[in-house]
């Protein structure tokens, strides 16, 4: 069974639409990514980020809606899986509502539209037409009229109505604006521009007659032929754009000329374009204006010229540059939105012939390839997903064209360096103080040493200054606690003593001795009280309020030892006291040390409590008590003041050793808690829940909030080697580093012991009106993402794949093969493609160091024990290196096109295009015998292949192009050998995304993991996966619980989840998921209401805090 979850969710955007959503007097822009729904509200750097939501189904149009009840606009969405629904936005919930939903618009005999989905409302608002499907338009009312004449109220949507119109292939379709819009006689009229069966352009415009039907009943329609255009139209008309009045009528865009034809006289005026271009997309700035984007990324500007409200001619003019637009939306004010598919989606202002960017918002799609630079050095038990520490990082191959780019990609709490103190080695612990009472910054920095102390002075500046001495402070040894208190005093703890200081005079008020030969192992303090533990075995209580004296003392002894200690702010009476022995820890009152509540942590004894931290994590509940075990288990609970009671068990695997707490102001009384360990993380609230996540600091040893005037947020982070001042995300996002290319980034491959990237590019450039394309193969370096050198190819060459290689003859030397197609058919001698391969000198150069000519184009690539595994068309060849040559050693004759190859071992996982997947095994020959690639295994179903890779012993995740995911393994142990020789589908589930590359990862997870992650797949959309395998005793538990969670938490329009998850190509479509998890459903467990919890787990019989625990652990993954 397998497992799959997002770690970065889809960035593509295709579809826009402004609206007045939220509310009624404000505009906001929704935007759809894949199968999500994002909402922006306007603000002036900008867009800001108002609420995301999930869609059971990949978005493929949005429409807006007015009832006459409502006043706000509903959206009107349409997904992949021909679901339509409307929502509006519930205000008090803060939540979309649906409100009329259409399960299954499709048409078992129609073939889908060649051209994308469309959704058009005429402009009287009385009808919305769908065009899905060839030579059918369905046509839903949206009124109807009332008992008053003349009388009409916008309603919900109608039945829909399906017609039939001759036009095949319609390449753009626009409602033409109607002359008198308040007429109820005048009907909708459609301009179509249309494909041919002979190839030919045509327009034609045809208006809608729709019949409404009996009560309960859809009514009828039909689109009778008012105008065919009869002149033939420019073969490159792509875009049909109605013009409002008072000119009416609408404008055809083509790659050379813009043609107006008016709406009486049909007459066309045809002016050309001063250079060619292909128009992509367009937005209505008023009723004479207009933004154009092309291809190339170019933004133009549009005007007609109006002369007695009659069009006479045009103007268009050049703004500037952008990313390749998908779609464009006038926000108003001059900004512009431009979202795009293949790269960063922008907010631009129309300037006087210029464009200025306002904000950017980053995109990873398309994700042609990728590859894994690092995947940590975490080690031992406890380890989950090392993408989730934030040490890995992957880096993408995402965009076109000129919007391709490298994209370095981490998920965790960004850490960003302002500072460095220098270097610095043994630092045990820093502690931020005011030199004074009423400065309401910090700029003292306390840095305790193994055997001395250091201070450093912050100017408002910024400029850092070491005190030799301060204010009366001990410096010859090691400080355990440094902390402002009231009065303008300063508090300072020590081995052996404590100090009461004041800031003002730099006077001792009064010190306190440890008695005997006894040290200070640990302390705390609020306002009124400071408490000690003394070698663990007394803990005695300081009144700090005036003087020092003892209040109160209590002796454990040796078989009850103090482990950790906690003063909490939150509360003045309490201290928590944590035992090495029976893993427990104590509340006690802080003046009379009487124990008021104890909490066995460990029940088996066998860990002890080492940190201990109360606070504020989430807003309007409970404090959150943080205990922190020396086996590197964090233990939560939720602590009832009042009572001093807790609930809510939680554990949490951060490392292998104990963690150390510090907590961070956030605002409001609300505090984040960095946790210092292995791999440092970040524990914070967010959605009513708390979420660990990882910092992307590697070694910090400890920590301290330091909101000076200088760096203000900022915190203290010292590491072995140094101090450093830097600023901490308030919580996890995903962090992304781009290198811009200006091509197409096709293949990559990593060299980790060059540090540096074999990149395989596509250029595209206009030259004398003509589209060049030039392929390149590139080494940049990993550290500042820089270009070193490029081997360009030939003319007409295009780059198809690209590995790192180890011919296993020199380890030193580090190799790229890379393998190619010819565009041209007609090339000398038959030759299709090359295989290259390249040696990376000591100057960090490429050398060619062989050629192979190929008969086929080098689709994939692959190594094996020193060989090379080339899929090329129609064939899997393995390839030898004899004395700088590549020798051919065996073939396998594939179904119809090897599209990406798997090599474990000496097997070959090879996915064709058409055919699904075949294994095949490489035997060397024996006896003067030739080397052979024999077919073991296949699966025996049509599957359109993307992808494909081992991700365990016999069994391999295959990526299709119609968005699935299968799961396949190998039954090498079936009885007859038809049995072995059969792929089964162990697993199988609709991603809903196109999958360009699989990428297997091997990481170490703990004996109680409930999954093992396998894999990373990236997508057309930009999206990034963890594919991960079940272990057998949570299978049944993590299937039952989707099917609970499925039951209860609904998607926008109503859409069943099983539905949206069940497997569906063009021959087969299952009801539902078969043997797969969807992590993005599970993790929506913490979502739900305690009441909903325990329903949910009532059914599974088993225990709310188990399965949280479980599920955060599954959410921690990614």
């Amino acid at each position: 069974m397998a497992y799959l979850a997002p770690i970065h969710r889809p960035s593509s955007i295709r579809h826009a639409l402004k609206l007045n959503f939220l509310t009624a007097d404000e505009e906001c822009l929704v935007v759809a990514k894949s199968n999500r729904l994002d909402i922006y509200s306007e603000v002036d750097d900008g867009l800001e980020l108002r609420h995301t939501r999930a869609v059971y189904g990949k978005i493929t149009m949005l429409q807006k809606l007015r009832p006459a009840s409502s006043t706000t606009d509903h959206l009107f969405i349409g997904t992949d899986r021909y679901t339509y629904f409307t929502v509006s936005w519930d205000s008090s919930s803060k939540v979309l509502r649906t409100e009329k939903s259409f399960r299954d618009l499709s048409d078992k005999t129609g073939r889908d539209a060649q051209s994308a989905d469309r959704c058009l409302i005429d402009p009287t608002r009385r009808f919305m037409v769908l065009e899905l499907f060839e030579g059918i338009l369905t046509v839903l009312p949206l009124t109807h009229k009332t008992k008053r004449k003349g009388d009409r109220e916008i309603e919900t949507l109608g039945e829909p109505v399906p017609v039939r119109i001759p036009e095949l292939f319609v390449r753009s379709s626009a409602f033409l604006e109607p002359r008198s819009p308040g007429s109820e006689k005048e009907k909708a009229r459609l301009a179509i521009l249309y494909e041919d069966g002979h190839q030919r352009v045509g327009l034609k415009i045809r208006s809608l007659n729709f019949t409404p039907g009996a009560s309960g009943e859809p009514g009828s329609a039909d689109f009778i032929e008012d105008y065919r255009f009869p002149e033939e139209i420019d073969l490159s008309a792509s875009h049909v754009i109605p013009v409002p009045a008072p000119a009416c009528g609408f404008l055809i865009l083509a790659e050379t000329a813009i043609t107006y034809v008016g709406d009486d006289s049909h007459d066309p005026l045809t002016e050309p374009l001063t250079e060619a271009t292909v128009f992509v997309s367009w937005t209505q700035i008023d009723a004479q204006r207009w933004l154009l984007a092309d291809e190339y990324g170019k933004c133009f500007f549009l005007m007609l010229v109006l002369e007695d409200d009659e069009v006479r001619g045009w103007k268009l003019d050049f703004l500037g540059n952008t990313p390749r637009a998908s779609v464009l939306v006038y926000l108003g004010a001059g900004c512009v939105f431009v979202g795009s598919h293949q790269g960063d989606s922008q907010v631009i202002r129309i300037q006087e012939k210029a464009l200025e960017v306002v904000q950017t918002i980053s995109n990873l799609a398309p994700i042609l390839d990728f590859t894994i630079m690092d995947m940590g050095s975490r080690a031992g038990e406890g380890q989950t997903n090392e993408y989730s520490s934030g040490q890995a990082r992957l880096v993408t191959g995402s965009g076109a064209f000129q919007d391709g780019s490298l994209r370095s990609v981490r998920s965790g709490v960004g850490l960003e360096e302002l500072g460095s103190l220098g270097e610095m080695e043994h630092i045990t612990d820093l502690f931020a103080l005011r030199s004074a009472s009423h400065f309401g910054k910090t700029d003292i920095l306390v840095v305790s040493f193994i055997d001395e102390t250091r201070i450093f002075s912050f100017a408002q500046d910024g400029e850092v200054e070491e005190k030799e001495q301060y204010k009366g402070f001990v410096l010859d040894e090691s400080t355990l606690l440094a902390a402002n208190i009231s009065e303008d005093r300063v508090l300072q703890v020590t081995a052996s003593s404590v100090l009461l200081l004041d800031l003002e005079s730099g006077m001792t008020i009064a010190t306190w001795n440890v008695p005997g030969s006894q040290a200070i192992t640990a302390a705390s303090s609020n306002n009124r009280r400071l408490a000690l533990s003394l070698g663990g075995l007394e803990v005695i209580i300081l009144d700090i309020s005036a003087e020092l004296h003892v209040t109160s003392s209590k002796s454990f002894g040796t078989d009850r030892q103090v482990s950790c200690i906690d003063v909490p702010a939150i509360i003045l009476d309490l201290l928590i006291v944590g035992f090495w022995r029976g893993g427990s820890v104590s509340f006690m009152n802080l003046d009379t040390l009487e124990i008021v509540q104890t909490i066995r942590v460990d029940d088996n004894g066998g860990s002890v409590p080492r940190s201990l931290l109360l606070t504020q994590v989430l807003p309007e509940h409970s404090p959150t008590l943080f205990i922190a075990m020396a086996d590197g288990n964090v233990v939560t609970f939720t602590c009832e003041l009042s009572s001093f009671s807790v609930s809510e068990r939680s554990s949490t695997i951060l490392g292998t050793q104990q963690a150390n707490f510090r907590a961070i102001p956030r605002g409001d009384g609300l505090f984040n808690v960095f946790a210092i360990c292995e791999h440092p993380s970040l524990i914070y609230g967010s959605e009513g829940r708390i979420i660990y996540s990882a910092v992307t600091a590697e070694k910090a040893s400890c920590i301290c909030p330091f909101d000076s005037e200088a760096y203000a947020g900022a915190i203290a982070i010292a590491t072995a080697e140094e101090l450093k001042i830097a600023l901490v995300d308030d919580e996890r996002t995903t962090h992304v580093q781009t290198l811009p290319v200006g091509e197409t980034v096709r293949r990559l491959a990593y060299s980790t012991h060059l540090k540096a990237f074999g990149l395989g590019t596509i250029k595209r450039t206009i030259k004398d009106g003509v589209e060049v394309v030039q392929s390149h193969f590139k080494l940049a370096d990993e550290v500042v993402f820089q270009e070193l050198d490029t081997y360009d190819l030939n003319e007409d060459e295009l780059i198809e794949s690209v590995i790192r290689a180890d011919n296993g003859t020199d380890a030193s030397t580090e190799q790229f093969v890379v393998g190619t197609a010819y565009l041209d058919d007609e090339h000398p001698n038959n030759i299709r493609g090359r295989i290259l391969v390249f040696e990376v000198t000591q100057d960090r150069l490429l050398r060619l160091v062989t050629e192979l000519s190929t008969k086929g184009a080098c689709r994939a690539l692959a190594t094996m024990n020193g060989m090379i595994v080339a899929a090329l068309v129609k064939t899997v060849v393995i390839y030898a290196f004899e004395d700088d040559t590549l020798v051919k050693r065996a073939t396998y004759r594939t179904a119809t096109a090897p599209i990406d190859i798997s090599v474990t071992g000496n097997f070959v996982a090879v996915a064709d295009i058409m055919k699904s997947v075949s294994v095949v095994q490489y035997q060397r020959g024996t006896a003067g015998e030739s080397d052979t690639l024999t077919e073991v295994a296949r699966h025996f179903q049509t599957a359109w292949s993307t992808a494909v890779a081992n991700v365990d012993d016999n069994t391999y995740l295959e990526a299709d192009a119609e968005g699935n995911l299968m799961v396949l393994r190998q039954n090498v142990g079936g009885i007859t050998a038809d049995d072995r020789r059969r792929l089964e589908v162990t697993s199988e589930i609709r991603l809903g995304e196109m999958v360009n590359r699989i990428r297997r990862i091997n990481v170490p997870t703990s004996s109680d993991a409930a999954v093992i992650p396998r894999a990373f797949m990236a997508t057309v959309d930009g999206s990034i996966y963890l594919f991960a395998l079940i272990r057998p005793e949570k299978q049944d538990l993590l299937m039952r619980l989707q099917s609970c969670i499925a039951q209860r938490v609904h998607s926008p329009g109503h859409v069943p989840f099983h539905k949206y998850r069940a497997f569906k190509n063009e021959v087969r479509e299952a009801d539902e998921p078969f043997r797969f998890v969807d992590g993005e459903l599970v993790e929506r467990f913490l979502d739900c209401s305690l009441a909903v919890q325990k329903e949910i787990v009532e059914s599974l019989g088993a225990d709310v805090g188990d399965i949280r625990g479980m599920v955060e652990t599954l959410r921690r993954l990614h």
